[in-house]
């Protein structure tokens, strides 16, 4: 679980990041909190983000899909969303996040779609919609991210020197 081998990019998106010799796959996965609870990326640009969360591992003493879980594959999917409006000079930070559960769900896989509200130089905000296996809105969320310029030292985003 967690691997993002079917992950579905813009070719633009694969030929940038292939030219700075950045693994698009490992930059934009789930990252080793989102592997450990089993988030997959589906699809991915910057005016799209999908991805699915199994329910199971990831409740609340009472066996409903836990709130935190839900904010964890938010803010996974409206990441990535502005990590790939910021482009590979930039990197993207989450500064707010708001999650609304309207439902519990105890089984299955959620899926989660981030939507951009907002995308300028300087942050990035989305909404993500989260959904039971039967298409009924589980939460909605709202992550706001700063794009900041890549600095050394920020990891896989840092163009290789040279």
């Amino acid at each position: 679980m967690g691997e993002q081998q079917h992950v579905k990019f813009p070719q633009e998106v694969i030929d940038e990041y292939a030219a700075l010799g950045i693994d698009i796959l490992a930059l934009f996965s789930a990252g080793h909190l989102g592997n450990r609870m089993g988030v997959e990326i589906v699809e991915a640009s910057a005016d799209r983000v999908v991805g699915t969360m199994p329910v199971e591992g990831n409740t609340q003493p009472y066996g409903l899909l836990h709130g935190g879980a839900s904010a964890v594959l938010a803010e996974t999917l409206g990441s990535v969303g502005a990590m790939l409006h910021g482009g590979s000079s930039k990197i993207a930070v989450g500064v707010d996040l708001n999650c609304t559960h309207h439902r519990g769900v105890r089984s299955g896989l959620v899926t989660g779609v981030a939507t951009p509200v907002h995308q300028g130089r300087s942050t990035a905000t989305y909404e993500i919609v989260i959904s039971d296996p039967e298409g009924r809105r589980v939460c909605t969320a709202r992550l706001t991210c700063l794009l900041r310029d890549v600095r050394a030292g920020d990891g896989p985003q840092a163009r290789p020197a040279g």
